[in-house]
């Protein structure tokens, strides 16, 4: 997956690198902000059990 996505970029390696960072910083801010929020409310780590 990883070399398929890597062959489709255009440009030098550098530009690809740079590409490459940029769509893990767009992946990981897109969980951070919607993704993770929505699993929160149906996971229980907020269920404490401790009294």
């Amino acid at each position: 997956m990883y070399a398929a996505l890597w062959r489709s970029l255009p440009g030098p390696a550098w530009v690809r690198a740079l590409v490459c960072v940029v769509l893990v910083v767009a992946v990981v801010a897109v969980l951070f902000e919607w993704g993770f929020p929505a699993l929160a409310e149906v996971l229980p780590f907020n269920a404490n059990t401790v009294g």
